[in-house]
């Protein structure tokens, strides 16, 4: 099986800055190439369900899942590929896990919209829209019960806005000084419609009314999301309580696999634009020529690299076997 790309655990190993970034680099290319294997196995029909690409997002969870440690937690949504990826998922067992196989990571009882990795401190991705937020806000709770200085990210879209789970927990979490993280996503969309339709009032503003250190960035930069990431987490971990981080970015899919012709609410200028102009690997590669950690191609071979490894991933998913029917009641709690 391939796995997934090593991580240096904070304290125990010094990368250079070159060696930095050309990881984040070969982090968020995997995402794209795996997203693009999704779509392939989806299209072929042999995959169950619908999948939501992450394609266009890549800087959002790269930068930030580099700021954290492996013990670190994460919660994810029903776009949740990217996160899992780059906290250090596998893709063989990613691919396995969607397309129903035993070797998946909740033995193919998940699938794409819940996949968990409690190894890499992922607590799952959650197809309710706004449902991980209590569960990112009680691992920091147990963080801080416990006495260790473990910190919790919470993904979700700008939709998540919408539900008043998100403020309860904000709340208790600033009243705590909890260390949680609450990263939006905004790809600018919710579902088919602009959110600037559905978002009355300041983002930010419904974050800094409950007292929390907000901010937000450009979310199609990897090098500015991670350097306000690594300052969040390291604020959160020395016990100054909650953030919240809005991550300005694009889904270059429909929002889910089957959403295909977009064009009734959304033009294929804009996505041209965000595509060419706005797109987070073109960013970081352009930086890393510029600087001279790579040359064109050093990056054709990653890419090459890591495209083989999805290919491999997916032949090992479709050739795995299904779980036995003797399980289907097992590891169902609800």
């Amino acid at each position: 099986m391939t796995t997934a790309v090593s991580k240096p655990e904070i304290g125990r190993e010094t990368v250079t800055d070159q060696e930095k970034w050309l990881r984040a680099h070969r982090q968020m290319v995997s995402i794209r190439l795996f997203e693009e294997q999704v779509n392939e196995v989806y299209t072929r029909a042999l995959m169950p369900g619908l999948a939501h690409l992450y394609s266009g997002e890549e800087a959002v969870a790269v930068g930030i899942c580099e700021a954290l440690r492996v013990d670190d937690y994460i919660t994810s949504t029903h776009r949740g590929h990217g996160h899992c990826l780059a906290k250090g998922a596998s893709p063989d067992r990613m691919f396995a896990e969607l397309l129903g196989k035993e070797a998946g990571y909740c033995r193919g009882k998940g699938g794409s919209m819940h996949i968990a990795d409690p190894a890499t401190g992922n607590l799952g991705a959650n197809a309710i829209v706004g449902g991980s937020v209590g569960i990112a806000t009680g691992a920091a709770f147990s963080a801080k019960a416990l006495g260790t200085d473990r910190v919790a990210v919470c993904f979700f879209g700008e939709g998540a806005l919408g539900q008043g789970s998100l403020y309860e927990v904000m709340n208790l979490a600033q009243l705590w000084k909890l260390p949680v993280i609450y990263v939006c996503e905004n790809n600018q969309y919710n579902e088919y419609t602009h959110y600037a339709e559905t978002t009355a009032g300041s983002i930010l503003g419904r974050a800094t009314a409950f007292g929390l250190e907000a901010a937000s960035v450009d979310g199609q930069d990897v090098r500015a999301v991670n350097e306000i990431a690594t300052r969040l987490v390291k604020r959160a971990r020395a016990g100054a309580g909650p953030a919240f981080l809005q991550c300005d970015t694009y889904r270059y899919s429909g929002h889910h696999v089957g959403d295909i012709n977009r064009d009734y609410y959304r033009s294929k200028q804009e996505e041209h634009l965000w595509k060419t102009d706005r797109d987070p690997i073109k960013v970081l590669s352009k930086w890393l020529l510029e600087q001279g950690y790579a040359d064109t191609a050093s990056l054709d071979q990653i890419h090459s690299g890591v495209r083989a490894i999805m290919e491999s991933a997916v032949k090992f998913a479709i050739a795995a076997p299904y779980p036995s029917v003797d399980e289907v009641e097992k590891h169902v709690y609800a």
